[in-house]
């Protein structure tokens, strides 16, 4: 009996420990249709970036990640980079957004040169605006992906934490047809 009451403990525990970690936002993420949310952010210059300017004139690839200058995002950000001049022939705008400051970005986007717009959410505004969802049971941000058309509306989401590389190739496919 003394063991099935520890053991009980421990699954529940266990169970419990879990729940701890998920998201705690009950905002459920955008979807395939909606409508790209207005936002301002400071660029990786300090400057306000305001998604109207871009969103709703011209097809965008607006992308969250982790973290400035970790193996997975620096991989990411690189493909991005060399996939540049592709995404600018499709008259593509690329934008990648953390929760890092403006000082981190501009530090990545000089250490790799990067061409395209690097956003601060330093609050997680942002991301909680899209509903971007946290991976690794809500201890990291999650990495994300979103295709939005000249209209302004999300074509195509892409979630892959583990393939930050796999991003650019999605993105690039769906552009080309």
């Amino acid at each position: 009996m003394k063991k099935l009451i520890i053991i009980g403990f421990i699954v529940i525990t266990g169970i419990m420990g879990f729940k701890m970690f998920e998201s705690t936002d009950s905002k459920k993420g955008l979807e395939v249709g909606d409508k790209a949310p207005y936002f301002e952010l400071l660029d990786q210059n300090g400057s306000v970036f305001k998604s109207d300017n871009v969103i709703g004139k011209q097809p965008v690839v607006l992308y969250f990640y982790p973290k400035d200058d970790t193996p997975g995002c620096t991989k990411q950000a690189c493909k991005f980079r060399d996939e540049f001049e592709a995404f600018s022939d499709l008259n593509v705008t690329v934008i990648g957004i953390s929760k890092d400051s403006v000082a981190s970005h501009k530090e990545f986007e000089e250490k790799y040169q990067l061409p395209f717009t690097l956003l601060a959410d330093v609050k997680n505004e942002v991301r909680k605006l899209f509903g971007v969802p946290k991976a690794a049971l809500g201890m990291f941000p999650g990495r994300v992906t979103y295709i939005i058309g000249a209209d302004g509306v999300i074509q195509y989401i892409f979630e892959d934490m583990m393939h930050a590389e796999k991003h650019i190739e999605v993105a690039l496919k769906f552009f080309r047809g």
